[in-house]
């Protein structure tokens, strides 16, 4: 969030015009309340009469997300304007994943209905106007590769196209859509997955059983090429078979040897 100093105004519509003009569009309780010189009640009333009038609103106690006129019908600006100030609010590590991550890489087949945040573990979703953000909690959190992306109002942290990858097979069921979602998705990000750097996310996670499912996938979608590196290093590993569907029966299923992967489920790619 922006640590300009905000100059002392008389009503709080008049610090949130001032705030947008200058490109901002969140703020939060404190910096309100010592730019305004109110008690937190007098505060609570003009964001309630800002709330109304779908000028402001709030997806968390204390934070303040300002909507421009052409938001106004949504109840919020995207997402994607004002994550990375929500988080570092909360004091929560993030990146955005799973399929709006792949969205972002142009993989974009379906747009998902919530907007998918991957935490260290799952928090309670966060709802503003129409938008619903989800997190998803990770062990492996820490070590998943991911940098900063630009963004209409600053830059949000991002998953790379290869732990992506990775957490699209991991979050197959939900909630990325099924496996046949996965694959369609999987075969539209391709082209940027890098082999080497495919290799270092599932090394750098140990996501061995996630990384057979992927190749698999990558495979069945026409992307072998890519897939060359990882089919190596995890036949290094000494991998177990691993069935494509966890939970679901493997008997008498077929099994991919290159993959150790015991296909119980079919997979539809939508091209």
């Amino acid at each position: 969030m922006g640590q300009e100093h905000v100059a002392s105004h008389k009503t709080l519509a008049e610090m949130v015009d001032t705030l947008q003009a200058r490109g901002r569009y969140t703020f939060a309780r404190e910096e309100a309340l010592a730019a305004l010189n109110v008690s937190d009640v007098m505060l609570k009333r003009a964001a309630m009469r800002l709330a109304a009038k779908t000028r402001i609103v709030v997806p968390k106690r204390g934070f303040y997300v300002i909507v421009p006129l052409e938001y106004r019908a949504a109840g919020s600006p995207p997402a994607s304007w004002f994550i990375d100030d929500l988080m570092r609010h909360l004091g929560v590590p993030y990146y955005v994943g799973v399929l709006s991550a792949a969205g972002l890489y142009g993989a974009a087949h379906q747009q998902p209905q919530e907007y998918q945040v991957v935490t260290e573990m799952a928090r309670r979703p966060v709802v503003a106007g129409r938008v619903r953000i989800r997190f998803l909690g990770k062990r492996a959190f820490s070590h998943t590769p991911a940098a900063p992306l630009k963004t209409e109002t600053g830059t949000m942290r991002v998953s790379s196209p290869e732990a992506t990858a990775l957490d699209l097979v991991r979050y197959a069921s939900s909630p990325a859509g099924g496996l046949s979602n996965v694959a369609t998705v999987l075969a539209e990000l391709a082209e940027r997955l890098d082999p080497n750097r495919l290799v270092e996310a599932a090394r750098a996670e140990a996501a061995w059983a996630v990384a057979q499912r992927l190749g698999h996938l990558l495979d069945l979608v026409g992307a072998r090429e890519r897939t060359e590196e990882l089919a190596e290093m995890l036949a290094g590993q000494g991998v177990r078979n691993t069935p494509l569907r966890p939970g679901r029966p493997i008997r008498g299923c077929p099994v991919d040897r290159r993959w150790g992967v015991m296909a119980n489920e079919p997979v539809e790619v939508d091209l």
